[in-house]
């Protein structure tokens, strides 16, 4: 089991200072990367993970402008971060900015190795449109049967 499932209520304080579920930080280590994210939050990767994704990414050709654009988005929008001894790290505040996170903040595990950090009433307004069943039949549609 990877660790990085569940979802937690945190908060962000004033400096960007953000508590890390512990059962997080013992999959992830005392540092890890932290990225913008696709809709509008930020992902969570293991160094090793990161470091893969980066070597996927530099086997992409630049010539493609929406290449360079990712590579951008992602290289520009990650940072990486060390667990003081309360168990927070420092959000910069570029990620901040990009995810509009405000005080009340949820990290929610992705099931495949990766985490997220979301405003806590983006989050809240993203579930609202989930239809399980809609994603389910497509899952099934894959080839992957729940």
């Amino acid at each position: 089991m990877t660790g990085l499932i569940g979802e937690y209520n945190r908060t962000i304080d004033a400096k960007g200072r953000m508590s890390v579920p512990s059962k997080f930080t013992a999959v992830l280590g005392d540092s890890f990367v932290i990225s913008r994210g696709l809709d509008g939050c930020l992902v969570i990767y293991t160094i090793e993970d990161w470091e893969e994704f980066n070597e996927k990414m530099s086997k992409l050709n630049a010539a493609d402008r929406t290449v360079r654009e990712l590579k951008r988005f992602f290289g520009a929008g990650a940072a990486q971060v060390d667990v003081d001894d309360h168990g927070r790290i420092l959000v910069p505040a570029n990620l901040i900015k990009h995810a509009g996170l405000t005080k009340d903040v949820t990290i929610v595990g992705t099931a495949d190795g990766r985490a997220e950090v979301w405003d806590t009433a983006r989050w809240n307004a993203c579930n609202e449109d989930i239809n399980p069943e809609e994603a389910a039949q497509s899952l099934f549609e894959k080839g992957i049967v729940l």
